[in-house]
């Protein structure tokens, strides 16, 4: 007579193959009953996930075939992100997900995804060159190619801020998996990650002079744009929320400028849509003599190009556009921002850093916090406090000297 195969209270083990079986009786996310296997090579084994498995049956639903990470990620991209968050959000998640996470472990099971896997992989993912790993450099034309491919390896690692981006788009379809009853705990949220500093430059914003140089550069050489640079400076606008401006968001005679959409360059769609944030929305913000005669001026340049083009003109409601009238791409924007800081011979800072000027003149005027994050349309005061409106070096010589005079009296 041949040994027990199960033990006192085993019913659910035995043997199977080369080794061991157990199932457990679990309900399915539709409410249904069924069956869940584990196997191993020994008793023992088998009986400890037998019991893990029986308490995790306990706590809820469970998935009884679960799909492999890659499988589940390709799913979440296409119907919880794309019909629910923003086009550039979607897109950026798609890229981490195509270039990291399915090539590192995208052929793990879900719910055999451990802290351990991922702690291995995003220690991978930091320490490995993105030009070997994508072939950047080996994709370039015979001639262009420089660093990589040649045998000349140049180290190009992700940032701690990108390692801390690719964790997050994990941590957060790993979270929908939770939702969807798939798997019972979240691995990437225990995974570590470098400390992504925010390292701030020590010059990016402009002082009022260099502002109003660089604007009055523009004026004077008829630049299109010239009304453009005028907002993102002394209103604060996003890059985006300029050249989505349509002349029926603008009222001249009551001197109001009304934020309700942005355009924006999504791979290989220009989108025209709402603002970055709810606070942006519908927001009526008063015109300054500055932006109004310059937008009267815009008008004056927009009629003599649409009578130049004639029947080639395709336009008629952006503030900003090509001399046929078509939107402008973001991206020509930053270069007739940089073309014109040359110009007018002051430094070089981006689109965004005009923004901080902004913020920074502001400050330096002594305008109330909450006003500016009203101006900027921030959600949180900290962001309008702690990264855009930086004290500049003027600013900061008068108060230490302010207190140096009281420490001294």
């Amino acid at each position: 007579m041949t040994s027990r195969a199960r033990a006192n209270g085993e019913g659910s083990i035995f043997p199977y193959r080369n080794g061991f079986a157990a199932y457990v009786w679990v309900t399915k996310p539709n409410g249904q009953r069924q069956r869940k296997y584990v196997y191993g090579t020994t008793r023992q084994g088998v009986h400890d996930k037998w019991l893990k498995l029986q308490q995790q049956a306990r706590q809820g639903p469970m998935a009884t075939c679960v799909p492999q990470l890659g499988e589940f990620l390709n799913y979440w991209l296409d119907e919880v992100v794309k019909p629910n968050l923003a086009p550039l959000t979607h897109a950026t998640y798609e890229t981490f997900v195509r270039l990291y996470i399915i090539p590192g472990i995208g052929n793990k099971r879900l719910d055999r995804l451990q802290v351990r896997d991922i702690q291995t992989w995003i220690n991978r993912v930091a320490q490995t060159c993105q030009c070997c790993a994508q072939d950047k450099d080996a994709r370039r034309a015979e001639g262009k190619r420089r660093c990589c491919a040649l045998g000349r390896c140049c180290h190009s690692t992700p940032s701690p801020r990108t390692i801390n981006d690719i964790r997050g788009c994990l941590r957060a379809a790993l979270s929908h998996a939770i939702a969807e009853d798939l798997i019972s705990k979240n691995a990437a949220a225990a995974a570590k990650v470098p400390s992504a500093r925010r390292r701030t430059r020590k010059v990016q914003a402009w002082s009022s002079e260099e502002a109003r140089q660089f604007l009055e550069s523009a004026r004077a050489d008829g630049d299109p744009l010239y009304a453009g640079y005028a907002l993102v400076l002394a209103l604060g606008l996003r890059k985006g929320e300029v050249l989505g401006l349509e002349w029926d968001d603008i009222k001249l005679d009551t001197e109001e400028l009304t934020m309700g959409r942005q355009l924006q360059r999504v791979r290989h769609q220009l989108l025209h849509r709402e603002p970055k944030t709810a606070t942006s929305d519908d927001v009526v913000l008063p015109l300054v003599d500055l932006c109004t005669a310059a937008l009267r001026q815009r008008r004056t340049q927009q009629a003599s190009a649409r009578e130049a083009a004639g029947a080639a003109w395709q336009g008629g409601r952006w503030v900003f556009s090509t001399k046929w009238g078509t939107p402008i791409e973001p991206r020509n924007f930053n270069r007739s921002w940089d073309a014109r800081c040359h110009k007018a011979g002051v430094r070089k800072i981006t689109v965004h850093d005009g923004r901080r000027t902004c913020a920074t003149l502001l400050v330096d005027l002594d305008v109330h916090p909450r006003e500016v994050m009203q101006i900027l349309r921030h959600a949180q005061i900290a962001v309008t406090m702690e990264i855009y409106a930086q004290a500049s070096s003027k600013a900061t010589r008068a108060a230490l000297k302010r207190l140096g005079d009281s420490l001294h009296g």
